[in-house]
């Protein structure tokens, strides 16, 4: 199993790019900016995207990625997510007022597109790979994903606050390898991060704390003004657990 890191910053600009993971070459976990940078024949095999939660820098290409290769593929695009996410999706965005609802084109019997619910703990199986959703507490209904090979186990946060929920899940994961996990700002903006349920360093850190097993950690979501602020304060603050930052381009293959 290899994932690749299409897009891991908390914004754009340059060469950043906002969340989105490529697992072998055909399943998204998040479908930011950075799915725009995959060539047409990449994107046409594309059949499943694993949603952590519905704001645009983790779904906006969902829209573009269907449009595009609709038309290329024979059956549709799969979108996984718990059921508040969906009807955020359904009403908000493929809605014919911001995007077209492609779950009825070309028609409702043979769509470009369709929604599969997912729900915490259960995992959904696509051939040997497993992907299980985790607790997650942000603004909007959130989860994070779990990815077994059944070697090893990867998980990503997706974007959260201080959740000791997630942590009693990740505490039981005997083959856990790689943790990926979100640290949106710096501790100069811990009361931002705080409203806007997200972490910085100094809580990071303390969530990091609740880790009992060992795993390579990884630091994503970093605000592109504060990307080095940003990380000195989490190796200053949470320096014991050797964490990196993650890039584009980063491959996992577990």
């Amino acid at each position: 199993m290899k994932l690749r890191i299409l897009g891991c910053s908390g914004g754009i600009g340059g060469e950043l790019r906002t969340t989105s993971m490529l697992l072998d070459d055909d399943i998204l976990i998040d479908a930011g900016t950075g799915v725009g940078n995959l060539p047409l024949d990449a994107l046409a095999r594309i059949g499943h995207v694993f949603v952590t939660h519905s704001h645009l820098d983790h779904v906006a290409c969902i829209p573009f990625l269907v449009d595009t290769v609709g038309c290329m593929r024979n059956r549709p695009i799969t979108v996984h997510a718990i059921d508040p996410t969906l009807e955020i999706l359904r009403e908000h965005l493929f809605n014919w007022k911001l995007w077209p609802d492609f779950t009825r084109i070309p028609n409702p019997e043979n769509p470009f597109m369709r929604y599969s619910a997912v729900a915490l703990g259960q995992t959904v199986r696509l051939g040997k790979r497993k992907i299980t959703p985790l607790p997650a507490k942000h603004v909007v209904p959130a989860v994070g994903y779990r990815i077994d090979s059944g070697a090893a186990s990867l998980v990503f946060s997706g974007d959260t606050t201080t959740n000791d929920a997630l942590w009693d899940e990740v505490n039981r994961i005997d083959n856990l390898r790689y943790l990926i996990i979100e640290t949106a700002f710096c501790n100069r903006e811990k009361g931002l991060a705080i409203d806007s349920m997200h972490l910085c360093p100094s809580m990071l850190a303390e969530e990091l704390a609740k880790l009992r097993r060992p795993a390579e950690i990884y630091i994503t979501h970093l605000k592109p003004s504060e990307i080095e602020l940003t990380m000195s304060e989490v190796e200053r603050d949470a320096g014991a657990h050797h964490p990196r930052m993650l890039r584009n381009g980063d491959i996992f293959e577990f």
